[in-house]
């Protein structure tokens, strides 16, 4: 019998055991589709728009984050209605196994853009692109959005046409000027 390297041992362990986190992923995933699905009665109901639903792990406690949004504004008020609704849902489905704070709150004034729809809305004003990797030495530009594809997002930066991969960007979010 053949000995194995230490590179085939590694390639069959994880071949066995699978990468690590890839199951942590699709649970988050599943989650925040079903969340999302719950939310579709109750935003259409009290003409709410669903703008995004995170699951996520900080500091050891698991948060379920909805945010929403509605014509001149959502309130406190509007935010308590739709958490009161989803958490009856949650409760009667129970389809998270770990312990889990529910948020629901505005996109706020410096809100993610995520969606097609949010890049079309937000078309002609200011946003600030993070890039996972630096490019001319930065890894932040602001600039006013002039256009998105698929696959780009285009900023005008002080008179200069920027066109950005979106497998490069990490975050595009609404400038907030102060």
């Amino acid at each position: 019998m053949k000995e194995r390297t230490k590179s085939e041992q590694r390639l069959t362990l994880l071949c066995v055991w699978g990468f690590p986190g890839r199951k942590e992923e699709k649970v988050k995933k599943d989650i925040v589709e079903l969340t999302e699905k719950m939310l579709e009665p109750i935003m259409q109901k009290h003409r709410y728009e669903l703008v995004d639903v995170e699951y996520l792990k900080e500091n050891g406690q698991w948060y379920l984050r909805v945010y929403a949004d509605k014509e001149g504004g959502i309130t406190i008020n509007d935010c308590e209605v739709i958490s009161r609704e989803l958490e009856e849902e949650l409760d009667k489905a129970d389809p998270i196994e770990e312990a889990y704070i529910l948020e629901v709150s505005s996109p706020g004034l410096d809100r993610v853009l995520k969606k097609e729809k949010d890049f079309k809305r937000y078309m002609g004003y200011s946003v600030d692109v993070k890039l996972y990797k630096a490019l001319e030495k930065k890894k932040e530009f602001t600039g006013e959005l002039t256009g998105y594809t698929a696959d780009t997002v285009t900023i005008d930066c002080d008179g200069r046409e920027m066109v950005f991969d979106r497998s490069q960007i990490a975050q595009v979010r609404l400038t907030v000027f102060i």
